[in-house]
């Protein structure tokens, strides 16, 4: 069993740059079959969002690759680096 918070404190990468997209921030469910659909990666927020927000990123389940200890692997091809 593994518990939302578990799956707050990892890193979500993406396999497709290998860069860090954030952490999740909130899950999707589908409350007729009580499947999760997606997790939401949360946006960071400057100064604590009283001044801005980045957009959340959704990424279906079924781009989820791997949940390692630390790491939650995604294919997420159309997100852009910020450099």
């Amino acid at each position: 069993m593994v518990y939302i918070s578990e799956l707050q404190a990892k890193d979500v990468v993406n396999v497709a740059d290998g860069k860090r997209l954030g952490n999740i921030g909130d899950i999707d469910i589908n409350l007729a079959n009580g499947k999760i659909e997606a997790i939401i990666i949360s946006g960071n927020g400057k100064v604590l969002g009283f001044f801005g927000k980045d957009e959340e990123v959704a990424i279906p389940w079924r781009n989820i690759m791997k949940i390692g200890t630390d790491v939650i692997l995604v294919r997420y091809p159309n997100h852009q680096s910020e450099e």
